[in-house]
């Protein structure tokens, strides 16, 4: 079997059972059985599959039509900016509108601390780390999980990071001029709305904030309301939520609010700015 007869049948394996982008899938995930770079498969298309690359697509693609875990997942990376970070179920998988709250806080002045709230596997952290080394960047979360492979991350980039075990701001003196925050903000209602590869697979924790999607961040909003060495925070939020969201910053001393639209249009990233006290 070689890659061109391999990826037209699991393309077409794929797309049966309902994966939005099967050729792509398939192609990232025969590139990382073959142990070759995807665009090796477009220059090569008669590159031959040994056994064992037979053996670890069939089991790829398996993972991936059955059981529609995440291709990320499956191949155990995913790009971030200028980054590829490792993945696996400790964590959610970095999306790109997540990207935006980096966007954010690019400007910040040299020297600021800033914490990165919910880390995750560390890649908003991570990548501003690696962006403006100027800065003083940590990140927390409340999963012990979470924080092993946002340090395993940060030892195998390279990138300076202090890891901190933490739910939201609590037992974190500071101070942190800075907070960029990806918290859960999924409502409790939409969970029948979402594709298996999300429900099946991504750390529920990390996902769901109560009815109405903000019980985190409303509770992260209070924390700030107390918290006058924050003078920035950017908060990423669901579609529809930006309205609420600026009002909690607001109400917690934050003089302006602005937000950032991503590529859909959506309201995506609310930054709160206050002067210092």
């Amino acid at each position: 079997m070689n890659a061109a007869t391999a990826l037209r049948s699991a393309a077409g394996e794929l797309a049966a059972a309902g994966c939005e982008t099967p050729r792509l899938d398939a192609e990232l995930m025969l590139a990382d059985s073959l142990g070759v770079a995807r665009g090796r498969l477009h220059s090569e298309p008669e590159l031959e599959l040994d056994r064992d690359a037979r053996a670890a697509f069939a089991d790829a693609l398996r993972r991936r039509a059955a059981e529609r875990e995440p291709v990320a997942y499956i191949v155990s990376r995913r790009g971030f900016r200028e980054l590829e970070l490792a993945v696996d179920p400790r964590a959610l998988i970095p999306r790109p509108e997540t990207e935006h709250l980096v966007e954010s806080a690019l400007g910040l002045p040299p020297g600021w601390r800033v914490l990165d709230v919910g880390t995750g596997c560390g890649a908003v952290a991570l990548a501003l780390a690696s962006e403006r080394p100027h800065l003083e960047v940590h990140g927390s979360d409340i999963s012990a999980r979470a924080l092993e492979l946002a340090g395993e991350n940060s030892r195998r980039l390279g990138i300076a990071v202090r890891w901190l075990a933490a739910d939201l701001l609590d037992g974190l003196e500071g101070p942190y001029q800075a907070i960029v925050a990806n918290l859960p903000y999924i409502a409790e209602g939409e969970r029948a709305s979402l594709a298996p590869e999300i429900l099946r697979h991504e750390p529920h924790d990390a996902l769901f904030a109560g009815l109405d999607g903000l019980s985190a961040i409303r509770r992260l909003a209070a924390q700030l309301a107390v918290r006058t060495d924050v003078r920035f925070a950017a908060l990423e939020v669901g579609a529809g939520q930006a309205p609420s969201v600026r009002r909690l910053l607001l109400d917690s001393g934050f003089d302006t609010v602005r937000s950032e639209r991503d590529l859909a249009g959506i309201e995506r990233v609310l930054v709160g700015e206050r002067a210092a006290s």
